[in-house]
Order: C-alpha cells, then sequence, then structure tokens
C-alpha cells in the first residue's frame, strides 16, 4: 500500500485482523499476521514483535487462543447462530423497510468475521421480502421515546393503504403514548386517544407527519383499566388483534388437534376442560370479545364459541353475513 502506518498501530491492526480474518476454524499464523500487516497497512513488524503484541492484547483481555496451527479470536459478543437469529427477525419483520433492513444487516455482519458475512446470502434478496414503505419509522420511534420520558403528547396523521398501495391519510390523532410492543410481527404504539378517551394501538409503519406537542400527558392510573399499570402478560394473550375493548371470560369447544395453536394465540393462561366427545376439548380464556369474533371465524371449522351469549350472537351475524356474499345463505 502506498500510505504506510507507524509501528505504534501494530496492536490496534493486529486485533482487527484477528477480528476479520480469524475464527476456530480458520487461525493465522504469525507470518500470516505479518501478511496482512504488510500488505493492509503497510506495517512491516518480526515474528518476536507479533507474539508480544498478541500477549500484550490477552493481558488487555482479549481472548486469543494460540496453538501449531495459529491464533484467533475465541470470543465475540454474539455467535453466529445469534446473529442468524438476529438477521432473520430484521428480515421477517414487516415493519422495517427494505432499505433500513439491509443497513442493519449489513451492521449485524460486521459483528463478526468474513468468513460469516460470506455465509449470509439473505442480506442480498432483502427486497424480495414483504416491507412496508414508511422511512418514517426509526424516527417515530425516537419521537415516541421522547414523548413517554418528557409526559407530554404527540400528534400526527395516521393512514391506510390504498389499491395504489401506498399511505393514506384516514385521521388526525393526538394521544399520550405508553408503549411500543411487538405484536404479530407488526409494531404496535399503546397510547390513550384524548378524543375517543379510551387505549388505543396503532401500527408505527402507519404513521407519518409525527410531532411533539404542548398537552401533558395523561398519566396512565388515570385510564379506566389501567390503574394498577401496565399488565404485559394479559397484554400478549387477550388481545390476539391488539383491539382496545375490556377482555373478558370466553368459553369455546375445540378439536384437540388445534390445542397447539390455540396455546400459540392466548399463551398458557388457559383452562382446558374435557369433553364427552373424545375429539374435542373446552377451553375458556380471558381476552377481547372483538378480536374473539375475529379469531373464532378464522377458525370457524375448528371452534364453536358457547359463552358468553351476546358474544355468539356477534359471530352467527358475521359468518351469516358471509355466507350471504357467497350465496350459501
Amino acid at each position: 500500500m502506498d500510505n504506510f502506518e507507524p509501528k505504534k498501530l501494530a496492536l490496534l491492526r493486529i486485533w482487527q485482523i484477528l477480528w476479520e480474518d480469524s475464527d476456530y476454524n480458520h487461525p493465522l499464523t504469525q507470518e500470516e499476521i505479518a501478511e496482512h500487516l504488510h500488505k493492509d497497512y503497510g506495517i512491516v513488524l518480526e515474528r518476536k514483535a507479533i507474539s508480544r503484541n498478541l500477549s500484550l492484547l490477552r493481558e488487555a483481555g482479549v481472548e486469543i487462543e494460540s496453538s501449531r496451527e495459529g491464533s484467533y479470536l475465541d470470543y465475540r459478543d454474539f455467535e453466529d447462530s445469534e446473529l442468524h437469529l438476529l438477521i432473520d427477525g430484521v428480515l421477517c419483520s414487516k415493519h422495517i423497510t427494505a432499505k433500513h433492513s439491509a443497513d442493519l444487516i449489513d451492521r449485524l455482519c460486521k459483528l463478526s468475521n468474513k468468513y460469516f458475512r460470506s455465509h449470509v446470502k439473505n442480506i442480498y434478496s432483502v427486497g424480495d421480502w414483504s416491507k412496508i414503505e414508511n422511512p418514517a419509522l426509526f424516527y417515530n420511534i425516537e419521537l415516541i421515546d421522547t414523548a413517554i420520558e418528557q409526559k407530554c403528547r404527540i400528534c400526527y396523521d395516521y393512514n391506510k393503504i390504498g389499491i395504489d398501495k401506498k399511505l393514506h391519510k384516514s385521521s388526525y390523532q393526538v394521544v399520550t403514548p405508553y408503549q411500543m410492543l411487538l405484536h404479530n410481527q407488526r409494531y404496535y404504539m399503546m397510547a390513550y386517544s384524548e378524543y375517543w378517551g379510551n387505549m388505543v394501538f396503532h401500527r408505527l409503519d402507519r404513521i407519518t407527519n409525527m410531532r411533539l406537542t404542548e398537552g401533558k400527558a395523561t398519566p396512565l392510573s388515570a385510564v379506566p383499566g389501567y390503574e394498577n399499570g401496565l399488565d404485559y402478560k394479559k397484554l400478549a394473550s387477550s388481545m390476539p388483534y391488539m383491539y382496545s375493548d375490556e377482555p373478558e371470560r370466553i368459553t369455546f369447544l375445540a378439536d384437540a388437534g388445534i390445542v397447539d395453536q390455540i396455546v400459540d394465540w392466548f399463551g398458557n393462561d388457559i383452562r382446558f376442560a374435557k369433553c364427552p366427545d373424545e375429539g374435542k376439548v373446552e377451553a375458556t380464556v380471558t381476552a377481547s370479545p372483538n378480536a374473539m369474533v375475529h379469531w373464532a371465524t378464522q377458525y370457524a371449522g375448528y371452534v364453536t364459541v358457547t359463552s358468553p351469549q351476546t358474544l355468539v350472537d356477534q359471530i352467527k351475524n358475521r359468518l351469516r353475513k358471509a355466507g350471504e356474499k357467497y350465496g350459501i345463505l
């Protein structure tokens, strides 16, 4: 290289070489480290000097293993399998744009070495995944955090997607934000609507033109049903579709073959009871009635809601309308 670096940078460069080019399966000999130093940084060191620098790095707490085959970095903040898990999470997160996803994956890859990056082929196909196109997402997250910390309200446009696949304003909102929740691969903001006087769950990827207001936040303890704070377990199990109505005790009969799916949707706080019909179970959950209408019609072939009667009537009405649309009734 044209620009030769001073030898006093050798310690840092050796660490960078080990980070980028070594692991358990790819140890580097001192000759190979010397070659990298000369080729990449214009630093010429003898083997003894490289050995001394490796010892200094170990004294500083860097976990370097050495054997006859060479030396390698033995510890990183994340295992490759953990990075794969994080990358898969970014890829399947529909609330992150393709551009932001690619950028995040690129930064995650830099937490390992070049051998890991060569195996992460899915970074190149991130554009093929179903992603939102709202670049304000991360700005919105920061603004919501600020509003929660400063105890103030926020205002914004809430949007729906049109047939052109773009966001179109559907309402103007002024709310007090309390929490951000990841649910069913969607990112929601839990907030109190000053206009409607109740809790709302709005998708962050549907929010645009957000800004802080001078209005003071409504304390969470002043919101009916939240006097004792947030119950995250309740939110996760009783609101499968993020409806904001008050959860109720609901009983239904279900085919025994979908018990695992019921647990996936409603968590472990379910009471199962045996039925005379060996192929069925009786389940009791505490859930949002509005969400249950949607869930029960989705599983109409396997589930029969038995109480409360008001919910049974709602589901019957929903199924009746569906039947009329398909000419069944």
